[in-house]
Parts: structure tokens; C-alpha cells; sequence
């Protein structure tokens, strides 16, 4: 049986709490490049870039950011935009959940290639399992938790959005 650690309106409040985080650290930039990992950090990533607009003037940039989380050593970090159009801009690297640090890592590997001014990241938990020098600049919500538990995302703006925990 799962746990509700998060229901659909404490995700709200935690996503729009992120968003003036990032406001506050970046308020002296025009724009930011919101870089979510496939299927959870990009859906969180559009949600942080809705309430950027409804609470600054930022501009944002949303990017999708594909790799094999499975796989992730030979597994190729896929961006739907060109990377030069990222040069000396801001870029804040979102998803669901930290566990281990892994996928975040990995993910960095596209914006290595170029100069970029900062590199932040985002996540909506933080599970403090890291095996990976990787820390979240922005958290909604920080959990410690055994290895063995397992924690579900689900942020479809619908009756059943949580974050549980199996």
C-alpha cells in the first residue's frame, strides 16, 4: 500500500516556492534555460517555467533532455534543441527525483561542451542517497528514506497527483 507523502496542492505550493527560489538567485538575468530529464523533470520543468511567468519577468527557455536512464553509460544525452543556442546563458537542470545522483550527472554531460554562465539544479525530492558529488540548488521536498523504499512521482494535474511512497 502507498503512502501520500505529497497531494496534488502541496506539489503546487512546493513547485511555485522553487520558482521564487530561482527568481530570487537569478532576478539580475533576463533568461533562464529550464533543462528537464524526460518524462518527470521535463513535466516538473514546464510547470517551474508556467509559474516563472506568472511571478517574473525571466524569460525562460524549456528544454527536454532524453537519455536511457538505465543504460546511462552507454547511453547518449539527447537535448530536442541545439546545444550552441545554450552558450553563456544560465541553465537549471530539473527532475522528479534525486536518488543517487546518477541521471542528474549524466545529464550535465551535454553542457560541458559549451560555456555556459551557471549551472543549478532542480528537484521536487531529494532522497539523500547520493553515490554521485551531485546536490540539488532547489528542493520542494527533502526525504530520507531507506534503499529499499520506493518513491512515485506522478504530476499530471489530475485527482491522483502525488508523491508516494511504496
Amino acid at each position: 500500500m502507498a503512502i501520500i507523502l505529497l497531494n496534488q496542492l502541496q506539489i503546487a505550493q512546493k513547485i511555485r516556492r522553487i520558482a521564487y527560489q530561482i527568481y530570487e538567485k537569478n532576478w539580475d538575468t533576463q533568461e533562464v534555460v529550464l533543462a528537464g530529464i524526460e518524462s518527470g523533470g521535463y513535466i516538473l520543468a514546464k510547470r517551474l517555467e508556467n509559474e516563472l511567468k506568472n511571478i517574473s519577468p525571466l524569460k525562460t527557455q524549456l528544454v527536454k533532455i532524453t537519455l536511457d536512464k538505465f543504460q546511462l553509460v552507454q547511453s547518449e544525452v539527447m537535448l530536442d534543441v541545439d546545444i550552441q543556442t545554450l552558450t553563456n546563458k544560465i541553465v537549471i537542470l530539473v527532475d522528479d527525483v534525486l536518488n543517487t545522483g546518477r541521471t542528474l550527472t549524466y545529464s550535465l554531460r551535454p553542457f560541458l561542451k559549451i560555456p555556459i554562465i551557471k549551472l543549478q539544479t532542480a528537484v521536487l525530492v531529494n532522497r539523500h542517497h547520493h553515490s554521485f558529488p551531485i546536490a540539488a540548488d532547489y528542493v520542494g521536498y527533502v526525504l530520507s528514506t531507506t534503499l529499499q523504499d520506493n518513491i512515485t512521482v506522478i504530476l499530471n494535474e489530475k485527482e491522483d497527483e502525488g508523491v508516494y511512497l511504496d
